[in-house]
């Protein structure tokens, strides 16, 4: 949309210079892409968005600058009150719409004894400027309405219409017309069309006809000014490949209040230029529609933008911008959308208005107030910190079917008649029973990543396990990790591979407890892996899965290995509420004792003792190196355990480690055998 400074100075006063008016219109929306010094005046290029038909005319524009810069809008050159009105009907005509939705409204006035001309150097400069050449008086006044108001307008030769009525109606099927620009063009029923008694004589909303356009010899006009459902104009412009400034207006939506208002503008302009005289008008369909209310809470508007601005001011605002506004209590409006204004539908986008005239930059940065969360209470919340914190590890998580296949159950050697679900009428052999465990439908997912060529594969599952027990079914909210095959590290020292085992999955059940605060746990051996324990309460288990599990699912050469928890009873034990106690300020002092046990003796057993052994000084106690070879005897294996000792209040010195150290040494070689290296 272009638009020049000279022009919007006829609807509101200006007094800053053309660049500043360029960035207070972009800041506020209204992008200036362009702005150029021509003839004596400034020329503003601006992108408008396609929400927004009311930019499209320099009223519309001004209403923005008069409210941006807190002006008043003055009355247009021709105001539309005073317009010629028809004298008498002294040549009656009959508008007809076929259907009211293709056209809400139409107008039409018949304007007699016009000299047309070349138009006044005003006008065609005006027209110029702004990228539309002169054609002549006539035509160049229904273009600078069109580009004033933003309604376009169509001057039809009279004394070439056929008949005296004027038909809104939908083409006939192979109908043919021929359009201004002198291209013949096939007609279909999807297109709009302004006819006479005869045939058509305007796509409707997109270009006039050849055989009734305004020439020199013309004397009488046919004046038009409608609203056309702007659907269908754009489904006609497309079909025929025109594009107009008409059809691109009526395509946003035009106004209907404002109809009949720029017909009459247009007829006074031709009585001033062409001398011509309104003898006739008629309109058909609903000139205005019913306007909508929205209530707005001041308050509201500055929560959302973070400001502090009056109810006083917020109302201005709105005033300026067209709303009309009523206040009512507790700083509260019921505002009134004016018709040009069809994108406003709802409180929040009021705040947008106001924020965008108070100006952005007016509106303090400051960062969200984020309250950080101490606890999470609902189970849903803790579900998704347990997902959180293992893609964080760097598992996937995946979703498999809750129905599967009771042979492959039987096949992981987790089927157990009495307790399994199944389903009566199964769809297939595959969907035979619901799942008691998730296990079986995770391995079966390594094993299409196995086939898809991934060397390394960890997943887990959330999901629901079923059960049947002597009462009623059961589910059971249950997490589930697969691992397979060897990652390969790129690390400074070189390529390590570092093949999936079952310390990686307690390893991640470590963290995994860590953070969600549960202490009690320990691990019990057996075959081919472990048993989970919180509290002494058995929660689920870990393992090596046996050859004949793979083997069912065609995995060969890989070992698998899998975790499946009860969620239900883990969240139980879960605690959430961290205490967070200042760093010491002194430092540490770390001991290392290496030893040599048998193979069947827990790392976890002998941690457990450490720490109870080394008092409140002892800190942390972890097993920093495992190890076996040609020093370690076969059934043995070698630890180094890292002990570090701190106090809160003091520096310790060596002769208060030793005793401690020493005392621990003592206990590994008396209660677990060991051999101190």
């Amino acid at each position: 949309m272009k638009v020049t400074y000279n022009w919007l100075k006829d609807f509101v006063e200006i007094k800053i210079p053309a660049a500043a008016l360029a960035e207070k219109l972009t800041m506020a929306g209204l992008e200036v892409t362009f702005l150029e010094e021509k003839g004596g005046d400034f020329i503003f290029e601006i992108e408008v968005t396609s929400n927004r038909p009311d930019w499209l005319s320099v009223a519309g524009i001004a209403r923005e600058v008069a409210a941006i810069t807190g002006k008043k809008l003055k009355s247009s050159p021709v105001t539309g009150k005073n317009a010629q009105r028809a004298t008498r009907n002294a040549q009656p005509f009959v508008i007809a719409i076929e259907n009211k939705k293709d056209c809400p409204l139409y107008t039409a006035k018949i304007i007699k004894n016009v000299k047309v001309g070349s138009s006044p150097d005003w006008l065609k400069k005006r027209l110029e400027l702004i990228g539309c050449r002169s054609v002549n008086n006539i035509v160049d006044i229904t273009n600078y309405v069109l580009f004033a108001q933003g309604e376009p307008l169509h001057a039809f030769d009279l004394d070439k219409l056929k008949g005296s009525s004027i038909v809104v109606r939908r083409a006939k099927s192979s109908e043919k017309i021929t359009t201004i620009d002198g291209q013949e063009r096939m007609l279909n029923p999807e297109i709009l069309v302004i006819a006479d008694a005869e045939k058509a004589v305007a796509v409707a909303g997109v270009m006039g006809s050849k055989d009734t356009e305004v020439t020199q010899g013309t004397q009488n006009i046919l004046l038009e000014a409608a609203a056309f459902n702007p659907i269908v104009v754009r489904h006609g412009r497309r079909a025929l490949g025109i594009q107009s400034d008409s059809s691109y207006r009526f395509e946003r939506g035009v106004n209907l209040e404002l109809v009949d208002n720029a017909s009459r503008q247009a007829a006074e302009l031709i009585k001033k230029l062409a001398g011509g005289d309104c003898v006739s008008a008629k309109n058909s369909g609903l000139a205005k529609t019913k306007r909508k209310s929205i209530i707005l809470e001041s308050s509201a508007a500055n929560k959302i933008l973070g400001t502090n601005i009056p109810a006083v001011k917020i109302k201005m605002i709105l005033n300026s911008l067209g709303f009309k506004t009523k206040t009512k209590p507790q700083n509260r409006f019921s505002v009134e959308i004016p018709g040009h204004r069809p994108d406003v539908n709802s409180q929040i986008d009021l705040i947008e208005e106001i924020a965008r005239v108070y100006g952005y930059e007016n509106i303090p940065q400051t960062l969200p107030a984020v309250k950080p969360q101490i606890s999470v209470s609902q189970d849903r919340d803790i579900v998704s910190l347990i997902k959180n914190i293992l893609a964080c590890l760097g598992l996937s998580e995946v979703i498999t079917y809750s129905l599967m296949d009771k042979d492959l159950l039987k096949g992981m050697g987790m089927y157990q008649g009495d307790e399994v679900i199944e389903i009566l009428n199964p769809l297939s052999s595959g969907q035979e029973i619901l799942r008691p465990r998730l296990i079986p439908g995770l391995v079966a997912c390594v094993a299409h990543n196995l086939n898809q060529k991934q060397e390394y594969i960890n997943i887990f599952e959330v999901g629901g396990a079923f059960s049947q027990s002597k009462t009623s079914p059961h589910e059971e909210l249950r997490l589930a990790i697969a691992l397979c095959g060897i990652k390969s590290l790129l690390l400074p020292q070189g390529l390590i591979k570092d093949a999936a085992g079952l310390l990686h999955l307690k390893g991640i059940l470590e963290v995994l407890f860590e953070r969600l605060g549960v202490r009690d746990y320990h691990f019990s051996a057996k075959d081919n892996g472990s048993s989970i324990y919180v509290a002494s309460e058995e929660i689920g288990l870990m393992a090596k899965l046996e050859k004949s599990a793979l083997d069912k699912l065609d995995i060969k050469n890989k070992d698998v290995f899998v975790l499946e928890v009860s969620l239900e009873r883990l969240l139980f034990f879960a605690n959430l509420n961290k205490k967070f106690s200042r760093l010491s300020i002194y430092p540490g002092i770390s001991r290392d004792v290496s030893i040599i046990l048998k193979e069947e003796v827990l790392a976890g057993d002998i941690l457990e003792a450490i720490r109870r052994q080394g008092g409140p000084l002892l800190v942390e106690a972890r097993v920093s190196d495992h190890y076996k070879g040609k020093q370690i005897p076969s059934g043995f294996k070698g630890l180094t355990i890292t002990c570090l000792y701190r106090s809160s209040e003091r520096t310790l010195t060596e002769a208060e480690i030793l005793p401690l150290h020493s005392d621990i040494s003592s206990l590994l070689r008396e209660k677990f055998a060991a051999q101190i290296r």
